[in-house]
């Protein structure tokens, strides 16, 4: 099921209406990444305020979130001796069937009861599975004309998986929060879904023994069972396609198709009816009624026709759709809880995506807006979301009367604010952010220097960039000696024109989105201004400053466990060989993770007056990306990527920074920083890589890294680019070609009229010769016309990540000993000697789509 946007808030005051003391806590199972942690801390703030417990249970991995379901989920359910209640997935198992991972429900059961448990799904990955958000209510399993006639007491407020105000959990199910793209791009998928499940079950090899059994008249011959009465305990898992399987951390496999869950039971009769279509009217010789066979050939060419419509969607590739943190901060408004603190989660959250690389295409580089400020990560509707943090800023932040003069005038200058009006200060302002790292709390050399921006647009990594950057601080007037000092110790002077310099000059290296626009900062939208938040004297943090440091907490973690974790730790398995693949698993990722998560959520207290764990961690931040930069520049430099058929391929296993890239998070940031500089060494040699009729702004890039104590590497698939549209430019792109069509047509008339003219002087002398001519300008023409069309500009940004899909057809067509186990389907462990052989296969494949 689904809950449409406009009902964000349905089940929570149906929750707090039904919650007492003995009710069970809401269990919440979050993703360890910044946006699902800014999400976790919104949706505690306020069940803490409407006095509902709650437990919060971390997960890394699919091979947790299946144990957190057989030790924490299934003891909650009726069937189990428990009382039911809510489990709240958070960046968590979207794109796979909960009911079976958490083992809710029992495929041979014929009717699905979740025991009372209902799970409330926010995740912004895509695609979704369609289980999740079209099935997941209790009873789907039976009979369509018993649903019809129970309607009321089981099927109550939803129609067609959508959740209307009438309905009231009580017997639990799987509900997904639609952010609006359910409603507004999903109904084709609907409808096949729904004419799926309706249909009787029928095997399509039945229809070629159809063809042999015709000619047998034998009447004591075993008679073929027939199609409308076909058993669905004959359908087994090998049957599904390879993009519809995810393996799990013990290796089995969590099926996805729709179809799969249909239950036994289902009315037929009534169903052959309405899903044959309606056929042509019928000849005098053809009076009478069709028979089983011809039926059963419609039905198989209308299954086709649906399934291909699902293959479709899944086979497309990952994106991202809106940050759950935002989605969670839209439910908090709706209640009118909405405030400072709530809000700048949201916006931390927002703006931690384009940190990691999660675009609407999928994890990738993104295509950069030349008008300045942040990328984002989703184009004109990520633009939209930003614009209304920013409302709500100047909304629950108005300008005190007595400092609006300066706020003004520091607003027109474009300076950064780095402290606060006031020693009691803590609200949010917009600042026209560099696309610097930790200005306020590096050097601008140091902030320059290590930018994921700026770098590789400057070839930092060369002895020649180096200096184009003392070049480029030169012109602005800027000496070594002050962008060494840190940048709150510069002379004042100087950050009051640093940005109006970084305008001026930036354009002559390539650096046009350095800082945003004049005109963005003139206009009340602020385009392309980012945030920031004072804690009085003590702190001044930019949204994307904390991103980085919770993502280094999260990818680096603090050197010593905190002695506080080991209490909160979900009890796990013992260590288990992996019988398909042959790779010995780890006990759980939690291991190691669990101390990390619990740091990066301390760290986003709302209670605490200073963020004292942020700043501690602030060395932390800075590590991690000198090693980005060193490893990154070592692999340039020596010459260490390879161009393989369909992607660069890059391996880190030695170096004093190899460890800090067995984790995925951090080996996809330095994925993303080589991917980067890839992509305008390519621009600047007027390079790029033709995929089919397409051409892609990059190429994809594959990167591995050494994990020595596991045997094996770690394999992150990033795609080419094409993350954020420029809405602009394609809109003058399509003004140009609409010129040029014109001028086109203008010309093939003029033609028109000669080979008219041509054709009537020929009538009257009855001469061929103009023949060969009029067909070689015709041909002419038809070539001009095929250059013109399926112009790439347009469709490079539709390119998505299908990694995921590549690395399961070569593990299910390898001998490879791969590991499945990341919610990031592109990323993958495999084993250290298979390493070659599976690279080698995937070269094959098709990874961007």
């Amino acid at each position: 099921m689904y809950l449409p946007r406009q009902l964000i808030s349905h089940l929570y005051l149906q929750l707090l209406r039904s919650h007492h003391p003995l009710s069970p806590p809401v269990l919440i199972l979050v993703a360890l990444e910044p946006d699902a942690l800014c999400a976790c801390r919104i949706l505690t703030a306020l069940l803490k305020r409407d006095y509902i417990p709650h437990k919060i249970q971390p997960v890394a991995g699919y091979g947790d979130l299946a144990r957190a379901g057989e030790e924490l989920v299934r003891p909650m359910q009726t069937t189990n001796g428990g009382s039911g209640g809510v489990v709240v997935c958070l960046g968590v198992g979207g794109l796979v069937d909960l009911g079976e991972i958490l083992a809710l429900s029992n495929p041979e059961d014929e009717v699905e009861d979740m025991g009372g448990v209902e799970i409330w799904v926010f995740d912004a990955r895509r695609p979704w599975n369609l289980g999740n958000v079209f099935g997941g209510q209790a009873g789907m399993g039976q009979a369509m004309t018993e649903i019809d006639a129970n309607a009321r007491r089981r099927g109550r407020g939803v129609d067609k998986g959508c959740i209307t105000p009438a309905y009231t959990s009580k017997t639990g199910g799987i509900v997904v929060y639609d952010d609006g793209d359910i409603e507004e791009e999903l109904r084709n998928e609907r409808e096949a879904y729904y004419a799926l499940l309706e249909m009787p079950d029928v095997d399509e090899d039945d229809d070629a023994s159809d063809d042999d059994a015709e000619d047998d008249t034998h009447e004591g011959s075993k008679k073929r069972k027939s199609w409308s009465g076909r058993e669905d305990d004959e359908d087994s898992d090998g049957d599904e396609p390879p993009h519809q399987r995810r393996r799990s951390n013990s290796g089995s496999s969590i099926t996805s198709s729709p179809t799969r869950r249909r239950k036994t039971g289902l009315n037929s009769s009534n169903s052959s009816r309405s899903a044959t279509p309606t056929t042509d009217s019928p000849s005098p010789e053809e009076t009478k009624e069709p028979s089983a066979r011809s039926l059963k050939k419609r039905l198989l060419n209308l299954k086709r026709r649906h399934d291909s419509v699902l293959q479709k969607y899944y086979s497309s590739g990952t994106s991202y759709s809106e940050p759950i943190s935002s989605l969670l901060y839209s439910l908090a408004s709706e209640l009118g809880r909405d405030d400072n603190d709530l809000l700048w989660l949201a916006i931390v959250g927002v703006s931690s995506l384009e940190l990691s690389g999660r675009t609407m295409t999928g994890v990738g580089i993104s295509n950069t807006s030349e008008s300045g400020g942040s990328a984002g990560w989703g184009g004109q509707r990520g633009e939209h979301i930003r614009q209304i943090l920013r409302d709500e800023v100047h909304r629950l932040n108005p300008p005190d009367p007595f400092e609006r003069d300066r706020d003004i005038r520091g607003e027109i200058n474009g300076v950064i604010p780095t402290t606060a009006r006031s020693p009691t200060d803590t609200s949010i302002r917009l600042s026209p952010e560099p696309r610097f790292l930790l200005v306020r709390h590096w050097s601008l050399y140091e902030s320059m220097l290590h930018s994921p921006y700026l770098a590789p647009r400057l070839h930092v990594w060369t002895e020649n960039g180096r200096k184009r950057l003392h070049k480029l601080l030169a012109k602005m007037g800027i000496s070594l000696t002050q962008c060494h000092q840190y940048y709150t110790h510069m002379d004042m002077e100087l950050k009051r024109v640093l940005r109006s310099r970084l305008l001026k000059y930036a354009p002559m290296y390539g650096l046009d989105g350095l800082v945003p626009a004049e005109g963005a900062g003139s206009a009340s939208a602020r385009e392309g201004w980012g945030f920031v938040r004072c804690w009085g004297w003590k702190a001044c943090l930019s949204a994307t400053d904390v991103g980085v440091i919770l993502g280094a907490m999260l990818e680096v973690g603090p050197h010593e466990a905190s002695p506080s974790w080991d209490s909160r730790r979900l009890p796990r398995a013992s260590g288990n060989n992996d019988s398909e693949n042959g790779m010995t698993t780890a006990e759980s990722d939690l291991e190691s993770l669990l101390p990390r998560f619990w740091s990066a959520y301390d760290a986003l207290s709302l209670t605490s007056e200073s963020p004292t764990l942020l700043l501690e961690s602030l060395p932390l931040a800075q590590h991690l990306h000198r090693a980005i930069l060193r490893t990154g520049t070592s692999l340039l430099s020596k010459h260490q990527i390879r161009h393989l058929h369909a992607f660069r391929i890059a391996v880190v296993k030695d170096g004093p920074d190899v460890k800090l890239f067995t984790n995925a998070g951090a080996l996809t940031k330095l994925a993303l920083w080589i991917a980067e500089a890839i992509r305008v060494q390519e621009k600047e040699r007027g390079d790029s890589v033709k995929i089919g009729r397409k051409r892609a702004a990059g190429t994809p890039l594959v990167l591995a890294g050494l994990d020595e104590d596991r045997d094996l590497y770690v394999v992150v698939g990033t795609g080419g680019g094409g993350g954020v549209v420029d809405f602009g430019a394609m809109s003058k792109r399509q003004d140009e070609r609409k010129k040029k069509k014109e001028a086109k047509d203008k010309k093939q008339k003029e033609k028109a009229d000669r080979r008219a003219k041509r054709a009537a002087e020929r009538a009257e002398r009855e001469d061929g010769s103009d023949a060969e001519e009029e067909e070689s300008e015709e041909s002419e023409s038809s070539e001009s016309e095929s250059e013109d069309e399926d112009d790439p500009h347009d469709k490079k940004h539709l390119l998505r990540n299908r990694f995921g899909i590549a690395f399961q057809e070569v593990v299910q067509q390898t001998n490879a000993r791969v590991r499945i186990d990341s919610f990031e389907h592109c990323v993958v462990e495999v084993q250290k000697d298979d390493l070659s052989g599976f690279l080698e296969a995937l070269s094959f494949r098709s990874v961007v789509g």
